[in-house]
């Protein structure tokens, strides 16, 4: 967190952890071996439980989201605030019956596979996504608002030329790279 001031640490309801074991157990208990594992999980659930919630920790700063979880194998994810495409709520029926919602971080990268990062049992996931876009707009408006490099000027017909043949330019790389494409397959 380099020159990153901390805006909002993201808090969590306990009542995850409680979900998170009968969302487990119902997971085991709807398998065939998960009947005879399921006496043994439960105490390992909820041990395993209490460590991840522990290692639930979504730090926004001003320029990032920072998000860590994990028990046996550790994540951290800084998300750059203006990749960011999309926050979603979440809450399924078993959410709805705790009474806990998720908060899913999505990039542009990650919209194929699914969000990049998912928090379950965040407290006030309207008031943190209205705080995370907030300051991704205050983000992209100040960096808008920053001089470009300095280059030589030039008439306003010459940067349209440039432009336009630098975008035909790439046009034609682009439809000769997908003719070799098809050419291959």
């Amino acid at each position: 967190m380099n020159n990153e001031t901390v805006i909002r640490e993201a808090q969590f309801n306990p009542k995850v952890k409680t979900y998170f074991v009968v969302g487990s157990c119902l997971a085991w208990a709807f398998s065939i071996i998960g009947i005879l594992v399921l006496p043994i999980w439960i105490p390992i659930a909820f041990v395993v439980a209490d460590k991840w919630f522990k290692s639930l920790q979504c730090i926004l700063t001003n320029k990032t989201l920072i998000v860590r979880k994990g028990v046996l194998v550790k994540v951290e994810k800084t998300i750059p605030l203006d990749k960011i495409t999309d926050l979603g709520s979440i809450q399924g029926p078993l959410m709805r019956a705790f009474g806990i919602e998720s908060i899913s971080v999505e990039t542009a990268g990650s919209s194929v596979g699914g969000a990049l990062v998912q928090l379950p049992g965040l407290i006030g996931v309207d008031d943190f996504r209205d705080a995370v876009l907030a300051q991704k707009e205050a983000l992209i408006a100040k960096n808008s608002g920053m001089p470009q490099q300095s280059a030589p000027a030039l008439p306003t017909s010459a940067v349209a030329e440039v432009a336009d043949s630098e975008v035909v330019s790439l046009l034609r790389e682009m439809r000769d790279s997908l003719r070799k494409l098809e050419e291959r397959s």
